[in-house]
């Protein structure tokens, strides 16, 4: 038994227990042209000719195809234009994505512009990954699905009646309820609840202390669906979809008259041309109405805040730095980015399977530790088995700045993980917690192995030493556009006008539980509330926010 050092590229995990929740099914279509997919529905028209799209205009401009972008898309085409650019290609007819049993080989085949998965690395060293592709990292997660607390809910301020209905129609179209449990995951969660002291609470879609299993966007067939399957819920013939193409910088032009700067557009290039290729797509401007759309950014926790870094939204030290043209000194873009660390024990078995997900979890009665099973692969036909556990609600927070000017390469992130005495006192706990379980006599009986039943504990000071040297990540990063901070609680941006971020870099903490449900609820969520405030002719400026930046004048575009 040791403590591993693979990171989160080699972390593979998925779910599994018995009853299908819902699915509907929509008709099958074909695999006949650019409005049709694979998995038995029709898609919006998807292309990755930017000559296509260049110079054209649409009520909205959303960036980004991942967790809440799609969701937000299908939801705004109920009335509006849309435009979804997505930096990766498309998910559907890949098997990589799409089979449970290719789950974690797209995580360890990566490359620097085309791959399902980008990697980056934190300035600590911790290796981490980005979904690059049509669903974001709903295309390569291990599609655990558990809704947020209501505690939650109510600390950020969300409708709870809306976030219920907005759960409810994302698992009315990609969650399920798992398959019986694999004997491994039996044995786990028997482990979780006699040497964890977690008590077995069944199956769940709710967030709750204890051991349970959650949804999985896995159906029984074991085929995956991602965040991109929600567009076929919207209007397609208002939907176009821009593959392999990322954005610049937004564009931004001033009224004059004193007012703020407003976004007018974006700028793009081809993600593996020539980068000295520039694009550009405008949005709408209506005569008949004062309500207009907006350029929304869903690119993501990293994505989000280095686009606006990249359109002059940010501290004016660094925008300086790059020679970028400042349009808002706003100095809380990038700060308060944080990383759930985790901690994973890696177990000697004669016997690991070659697939097996993740499908049951345990949660302290604290709420502050999540521990589940893992398979960690070491080459694409070996792998490991783990026992892994993170530290849902840390403290610790860092910051997130620009390398360079090209939105392709990633920024520069450092999480500060564990800096807070805090989080490495809850490390530790993590990792005593990790062998009790580990040591269990199920899970020594299942390995058979007489290294894990003679293993000695770890003492507290070697746990200390081992969190700081040894901590890893679950992928679960969030934050640096925070709500409150760089946005106003509709989401948009302080400063400008007609420009928004929803994604998981505006999430102050993350939800306990892995994002990823919340972020699909939130992107229904806020389509929801943006077609009430058009509808309400409610589309004004919102107030100033309290605290520093300071407006420039817009720069020639």
């Amino acid at each position: 038994m040791t403590f591993s050092n693979n990171l989160c590229l080699a972390f593979v995990t998925v779910l599994a227990v018995g009853i299908l929740i819902s699915s509907q099914q929509v008709s099958s279509q074909g695999e006949g042209g650019a409005h049709a997919g694979s998995k038995g529905f029709s898609l919006p028209y998807m292309t990755s000719n930017v000559e296509e799209v260049s110079g054209k205009s649409f009520d909205y401009i959303v960036v980004g195809g991942g967790a809440s972008g799609c969701p937000l898309v299908a939801t705004l085409s109920q009335k509006y234009s849309l435009l979804l650019i997505e930096r990766g290609g498309s998910p559907f007819n890949n098997p990589m994505i799409s089979e449970a049993t290719n789950f974690g080989l797209p995580l360890i085949q990566t490359d620097e512009f085309l791959s399902i998965a980008q990697r980056f690395v934190s300035e600590e060293g911790v290796m981490n990954l980005r979904g690059r592709v049509l669903g974001g990292s709903t295309a390569i997660n291990n599609g655990f699905y558990s809704r947020a607390s209501e505690d939650y809910v109510k600390k950020l301020g969300w409708d709870k009646k809306l976030v219920r209905e907005a759960y409810e129609w994302i698992e009315s179209k990609v969650v399920f309820q798992p398959n019986d449990l694999t004997e491994w995951q039996s044995i786990v969660k028997d482990s979780l609840v006699h040497a964890g002291g977690l008590p077995y609470k069944g199956f769940s879609l709710e967030h709750m202390p204890g051991t349970k299993v959650g949804g999985s966007i896995f159906d029984r067939n074991g085929k995956r669906h991602t965040a991109a399957d929600l567009l076929a819920y919207g209007n397609l013939d208002r939907i176009t979809v821009l593959l392999n193409a990322t954005v610049k910088n937004v564009i931004f032009h001033n009224n004059g008259s004193g007012s703020k700067p407003e976004a007018s557009g974006v700028k793009f290039i081809k993600s593996n041309g020539n980068g000295d290729q520039v694009y550009e797509v405008y949005l709408s401007r209506r005569k008949d109405t004062e309500s207009r759309g907006d350029v929304i950014l869903s690119a993501g926790a990293l994505g989000s805040p280095q686009i606006l870094l990249l359109s002059g939204i940010g501290p004016y030290e660094q925008l300086k730095h790059f020679n970028i043209s400042p349009i808002v000194d706003a100095t809380e873009v990038g700060k308060g980015i944080k990383d759930n660390p985790c901690f994973r024990l890696s177990l000697d078995s004669p016997k690991t399977p070659r697939s097996d997900i993740t499908q049951v979890v345990g949660v302290t009665k604290d709420s502050q530790i999540i521990i589940q099973s893992a398979i960690g692969y070491i080459t694409n036909n070996e792998t490991t088995l783990k026992v892994a556990a993170k530290l849902a609600y840390p403290v610790s927070q860092g910051k997130l700045e620009l390398k360079n000017i090209d939105p392709r390469q990633n920024p520069l992130v450092r999480f500060n993980y564990l800096f807070e005495e805090k989080d490495l006192d809850q490390c530790v706990r993590m990792g005593h917690l990790l062998e009790k379980i580990a040591q269990s006599n199920l899970i020594i009986s299942y390995l058979g192995s007489e290294q894990n039943e003679n293993a000695e504990l770890s003492t507290e000071e070697e746990l200390r030493e081992l969190c700081k040297t040894d901590v890893q990540t679950y992928c679960h990063y969030h934050g640096g556009s925070s709500i409150g901070s760089v946005v106003d609680k509709d989401y948009k941006v302080y400063g400008v006008n007609r420009l928004r971020v929803l994604d998981g870099s505006t999430l102050p903490d993350a939800p306990g539980t892995n994002p990823m449900a919340t972020l699909l609820m939130l992107g229904r969520y806020q389509g929801i509330k943006i077609l009430d405030e058009r509808d309400h002719n409610s589309f004004t400026c919102f107030p100033e926010h309290g605290g520093q930046y300071t407006t420039y004048s817009v720069p020639e575009m």
